[in-house]
């Protein structure tokens, strides 16, 4: 009986590792190529060009949220994104030389490697993602990211007088259970 019980138990674990392992690798080249990611990094590690990094990041995020907001796919994302790159770009050289910053800012698209990231309840892997790059002067610096499709970067929404901030996330799973 005790040989039956093992035999059954090692069946079963040889299913349940042959199910999977083909599901994990497939769910991890779906992931990566699914995210569009923003990655903004600082001319240096100062408390000056650390403080102008999140700015310039806000004022980005806030620029790209109403251009994404009806996208579908992350191709699409990747075309209206290519299309803005010179936007990008000078809205974050204006406003550097606004607050009398002696550095530019370049913005491209790119794959790049990410560490493993978690958003809320969700955590995408490390690997190579897709990804708008925002070098502020030399791009030496700490830097700052996060995903622009699907848009799961904070927002922050005004109703009235009153600011409410809600989870982009929690919107986004959301719709995902309406379909």
């Amino acid at each position: 009986m005790k040989k039956v019980i093992i035999s059954i138990f090692a069946v079963l674990v040889a299913i349940t590792g042959f199910l999977l392992i083909p599901f994990k690798s497939t769910s991890q080249k779906m992931e990566n190529t699914a995210y569009l990611r923003i990655h903004v990094r600082a001319n240096s590690n100062t408390e000056e060009d650390q403080s102008v990094k999140y700015e310039i990041k806000d004022l980005l995020v806030g620029y790209l949220t109403p251009l994404l907001e009806d996208v579908q796919t992350v191709d699409q994302a990747k075309q209206v994104v290519s299309q803005n790159l010179e936007n990008i770009s000078n809205i974050a050289t204006s406003f550097l030389k606004e607050k009398g910053f002696n550095y530019g800012a370049n913005a491209k698209l790119n794959n790049e490697y990410f560490p493993t990231r978690s958003y809320e309840q969700l955590t995408l892997d490390s690997g190579y993602y897709d990804a708008i790059i925002v070098e502020l002067g030399s791009a030496s610096g700490n830097n700052w990211w996060c995903v622009v499709y699907p848009p799961l970067c904070f927002s922050e929404k005004t109703a009235g007088n009153e600011v409410v901030y809600s989870s982009v996330i929690a919107e986004l799973i959301k719709r995902r259970n309406e379909k």
